[in-house]
């Protein structure tokens, strides 16, 4: 095992980027004066940082400790998680984007209670609020714990975890999402330089790929994986996957809060294909360095702390400071995402609509004020993930059972103008019931013995049916057309026309068969 130590210069970098983001954060409390400012950073950001903030906020929860350690456990397959997004974004960006941009509403809570009603917006609106806390933030909180303690051993993990927070909550609360953007963008560069020289020298370390196979079973270097599979049945790609993976990159808030800040549809529609590109990057410099750890740490008893083991003990002074800093930064970039749109769907959601004379300068103090509140929630919670048994599965189970309805809601709100909010809330309340059932048979007792990814189709498919049988004896909403998708108006919000090589169908296509070759070659 390497020696958890910096050195000077490792301390003087960290501080110099710690002085850095907090200036970040000062330069644009002065720029932000109204809620859109704040929240939506003005509505002007443009695609490449679109697309590096959603990658870089996205790689904290379940990239940097969760998938190398996942990988280290079970194999690539975890990989699955990573392409699949670009699927995802692709269909987001297509059919969902438009709508969003269109209704120009500050939160998807905002845009269901256009479309059905405002318990509706309610309910979904608290859902996110719960998991852009347990899950999110405090998951990345949990993380960058780990990694602060093992050069802090003798520091209790709730106070390095308070420090983390404390940082985080500062400047998110100042700036505003430009500045959470922004430093999303730093946070990306030195994160994106620091696995790769990380993986580039566990490569030569090891001796190559021959040294893998010797350590690692011939399937867990498959992607597709056996139905019985306990860990992640290839079944389970369409029924779980795809599922949370919609319900992260089109509906978490702390994601979509990016695409709604583009300044048009062509922008945000780069932007989220951009992160679909750079998300096909992760298993080359993040997964394939699980498997380079087997054979340089074969008895690890953690492997949640197989990225940290590997920075401390491949990196050499200096360079070390500014990896460990990446690290920090990734997680920093998660928390303070998920801080600003749970601000944003406090103020938003249930503040705006309890006293819409507000102005805009106040709601932008109470989002502040709130983002504090949340920082102090996720804080006492974060250290409670220390009883599940790996931070990766810990985000992904806390899903499967809880998001399949909303997602059902949302997609036959797009597609179906037949959806009524009565409808909407029996799939809501309905899923919401059997989600727990299922917890409890499957989680708590446990009785069941399902694997988690067969729970969201199940929840999906009762929340459809709930929602047509009951939309059926129901009154339709007329002032929905904007709403809906509509082939022929798609491009309605679109900018100025491009070249045959730059639209959208063309890159999208291009993403699409980057993805399925990839996933072909380690079939």
């Amino acid at each position: 095992m390497p020696a958890f130590t910096l050195s000077t210069v490792d301390y003087i970098t960290i501080a110099l980027y710690a002085v850095v983001v907090l200036a970040i954060g000062v330069y644009f409390a002065r720029r932000e004066h109204d809620a859109e400012q704040y929240f939506l950073a003005g509505r002007r950001m443009t695609w490449p940082l679109i697309g590096i903030s959603l990658f870089a906020s996205n790689i904290s929860s379940t990239t940097l400790i969760g998938l190398s350690g996942n990988a280290y456990g079970q194999g690539i397959a975890v990989f699955n998680y990573e392409w699949m997004a670009a699927l995802v974004l692709v269909i987001v960006a297509a059919f969902f984007l438009p709508a969003y941009l269109r209704a120009r509403v500050y939160t998807i809570p905002e845009f269901l209670e256009r479309r059905f009603d405002r318990r509706v917006r309610y309910y979904f609106s608290a859902l996110t609020l719960f998991l852009n806390i347990v899950v999110d933030t405090a998951g990345s909180l949990y993380a960058g714990g780990l990694v602060v303690q093992l050069i802090l051993p003798d520091v209790p993990l709730w106070q390095i975890i308070g420090a983390l927070t404390l940082v985080a909550g500062l400047y998110t609360a100042a700036g505003g999402l430009a500045a959470v953007m922004y430093t999303d963008a730093l946070q990306a560069l030195l994160l994106s330089a620091g696995a790769c020289v990380i993986a580039w020298t566990a490569w030569e370390r090891i001796d190559g790929w021959d040294a893998i196979l010797a350590v690692t079973p011939a399937q867990q270097l498959s992607l597709i994986l056996p139905a019985d599979d306990p860990h992640l049945p290839w079944p389970g790609l369409f029924t779980g996957v795809l599922l949370i993976g919609f319900y992260f990159w089109g509906m978490n808030q702390f994601m979509v809060q990016r695409l709604l800040s583009a300044r048009s549809l062509e922008h945000g529609r780069r932007g989220a294909l951009l992160a679909g590109l750079l998300k096909l990057s992760v298993l080359f410099v993040m997964v394939m360095p699980g498997l380079m750890a087997r054979v340089l740490y074969p008895d690890l008893a953690d492997q949640d702390l197989v990225f940290p083991v590997m920075m401390f003990d491949l990196l050499p002074p200096g360079l070390l400071g500014l990896v460990f800093v990446g690290l920090l930064a990734a997680l920093m970039s998660s928390i303070d995402s998920t801080l600003n749109s749970a601000s944003t769907l406090v103020t938003m959601d249930f503040i705006h609509t309890r006293a819409p004379g507000l102005s805009r300068r106040s709601l932008m103090w109470v989002g502040r004020g709130v983002t504090v509140l949340f920082m102090l929630l996720a804080m006492a919670w974060a250290p409670q993930i220390a009883r599940f048994s790996s931070l990766f599965n810990y985000l992904q189970q806390v899903l499967a059972y809880s998001v399949s309805p909303v997602v059902a809601v949302l997609v036959l709100g797009v597609f179906w103008r037949g959806a009524t909010a009565n409808g909407a809330v029996a799939a809501l309340l309905g899923g919401l019931l059997a989600g727990a059932l299922l917890f409890y048979l499957n989680v708590v007792t446990p009785l069941l013995h399902l694997q988690f990814l067969y729970v969201p189709l199940i929840l999906f498919v009762l929340s459809v049916v709930l929602l047509v049988v009951v939309s059926r004896r129901g009154v339709r909403r007329g002032d929905i057309e904007a709403l809906l998708w509509n082939a022929a108006g798609q491009e309605a919000s679109s900018a100025a026309p491009v070249r045959w090589y730059g639209g959208f169908r063309l890159q999208a296509l291009l993403l699409l068969l980057a993805t399925a070759w990839l996933v072909i070659a380690f079939a």
